[in-house]
């Protein structure tokens, strides 16, 4: 199909495209592989030969590094997944070709238990896949809407995100299982099979998906245009000062860290070049209407006013992930309720097992707060907008912190605490999930021009890379003995201390985000 066409499916009308199942198949199974394995992974680390090099007391901590480090890979390979779309070979060859890397990264986990190299390559090879997909399956969904069905693309959005938690809560419930009773090359040989499955099903509806090709060199595209606001000649300068001292700071940061950590001196690096161009191409971007249309300069404005938001969710990110590593450790030092009546003990013999609650939680809570909740508020008078919806669950994600922290207090102070009291903290999170993911996704989508949709939904993924950055950055600053001193006046302990600062981190950010969101207008980009 040449690249200045678009091949479109015959379900118009305002009926949901056909072709859906396919994709939403494809995600599920894909889901179940990744969960998986990067629910198993700090467990296994902790209790593999590839930290045996370390003292046992330092295992855990490097154990949250690596997975840490993994995920913001993940969300990293974004970037290269939107543009290898957008500029070259279209959403649907690039998803099919990473799925395959995505494949190979499986193979070698499965194959290479026992060897440092072998298995973290498989991590990069799945970092790569999974990461370079991500932008572009979510988008994909839109593309098979346009203007006479897109009210259907809310409704698949929420399918789309509830078949997701299906393979997660799956992945999540048994890999531990097999993981404890057949050992790690079946533990994430399982999810790799998954994986390919996965492939199989998307390749399978081929012929039936909407085919937006890519674009091709757009002489006013989001960069040129940005380049244009911060280099244009003019009188007024100030957003071009801006920009010379983020890059600055940016080539310090460099400078300063890469000797100690090559990933956080890398990321805050692309941070302070974005954060501060944004702020100073939006400052000076009327320089730009001299050489772009009035469109593609607006469409920038859009664009930087979507990243601003996107930024903001950045603190949700660093809460959520932390399930699957902060919580896991700390389930470590509970007890299981064996004692107590309608615990599943038969099924649950693993804390890690507890992260199946949250997509279990999503599955219950999505239908619950579309059929029941927000139908109720509006019926007292709330509205329960798009950015309200995100707000709240940033908010809520703070308070399960306070939750988790509570608990720890518990624990430290010498308490038998059973792993039950979890299920209180992983209800409030999840509420804040269902809240912000399942609504950012049609929300980034919605608001992107049709020339940035792949660009803004990496942007959305990359936000995840930089919620585990700062758990990254908090987990170096507290190896430093001048803060670890400061903790310990505090008289809480390390672990107690982190969870209350990563509360007051996100309700922080939840206020910000609400002040900025009431100026924000929506915009509708969907494909006319």
């Amino acid at each position: 199909m040449g690249r200045g066409t678009m091949t479109t499916s015959s379900d118009t009308g305002g009926r949901l495209p056909r072709q859906i199942g396919y994709i939403i198949g494809n995600e599920g199974c894909e889901r179940f592989g990744f969960y998986g394995m990067r629910n198993i992974l700090v467990p296994f680390l902790i209790s593999s030969l590839l930290l045996a090099y370390l003292p046992e007391a330092g295992r855990a901590g490097t154990a949250k590094d690596v997975f840490h480090t993994f995920v913001i890979g993940v969300y990293f390979f974004p970037l290269l997944g939107g543009w290898l779309s957008d500029r070259f070979f279209g959403k649907y060859n690039t998803t099919l070709w990473l799925s395959l890397v995505y494949c190979a990264g499986f193979v070698c986990l499965a194959l290479y238990v026992d060897n440092r190299l072998g298995f973290y390559t498989g991590m990069f090879l799945i970092a790569l896949g999974s990461g370079g997909i991500k932008p572009l399956v979510s988008s994909f969904v839109g593309d098979q809407f346009d203007s006479s069905n897109k009210r259907l693309a809310k409704v698949v959005y929420d399918a789309f995100y509830w078949i997701i938690n299906l393979g997660s809560f799956f992945a999540s419930l048994l890999m531990p299982i097999f993981l404890r009773e057949y050992g790690p090359a079946v533990a994430f040989g399982i999810p790799g099979a998954l994986m390919f499955v996965a492939t199989l099903i998307f390749w399978s509806g081929r012929n039936l998906y909407v085919h937006v090709p890519p674009a091709p060199p757009d002489p006013h595209s989001f960069l040129r245009v940005v380049r244009t606001a911060l280099l244009a000649p003019g009188p007024n300068r100030r957003g071009t000062m801006v920009f010379a001292l983020g890059a600055a700071l940016a080539v310090a940061a460099l400078a300063w860290l890469l000797r100690d950590d090559f990933v956080i001196a890398v990321l805050l690096a692309i941070g302070l070049l974005f954060g501060f161009g944004g702020v100073g191409a939006s400052m000076q971007l009327d320089r730009a209407r001299a050489v772009h249309p009035a469109e593609a300069v607006e469409g920038v404005r859009a664009v930087l006013r979507v990243l601003i938001l996107i930024a903001l969710v950045t603190p949700f990110w660093s809460l959520f992930d932390q399930k699957a590593s902060t919580w896991v450790i700390q389930g470590a030092a509970m007890t299981m309720p064996h004692d107590v009546w309608w615990w599943p003990g038969w099924l649950v013999k693993a804390p890690a097992q507890m992260q199946a609650l949250n997509p279990l939680l999503v599955m219950l809570l999505i239908p619950f707060n579309n059929l029941v909740l927000f139908p109720a508020l509006r019926r007292i008078g709330v509205a329960v907008t798009t950015l309200r919806r995100m707000g709240a669950g940033i908010a809520f994600s703070g308070l399960a912190w306070i939750v988790a922290g509570v608990l720890q207090l518990a624990i430290d102070g010498g308490n038998v605490v059973s792993l039950a009291w979890q299920i209180a903290p992983y209800v409030l999170l999840t509420l804040g999930e269902v809240l912000v993911s399942a609504t950012g996704l049609e929300f980034a989508y919605s608001q992107a021009p049709a020339s940035m949709k792949g660009a803004i939904m990496s942007f959305w993924a990359l936000s995840v890379s930089y919620g585990n950055l700062w758990v990254l950055i908090t987990n170096a600053a507290v190896r430093n003995a001048t803060v670890t001193t400061q903790i310990a006046a505090t008289g809480l302990s390390q672990n107690a201390f982190l969870m209350f600062f990563f509360a007051a981190f996100a309700l922080v950010t939840a206020l910000v985000f609400a002040l900025y969101a009431r100026r924000y207008p929506m915009q509708d980009f969907y494909r006319a």
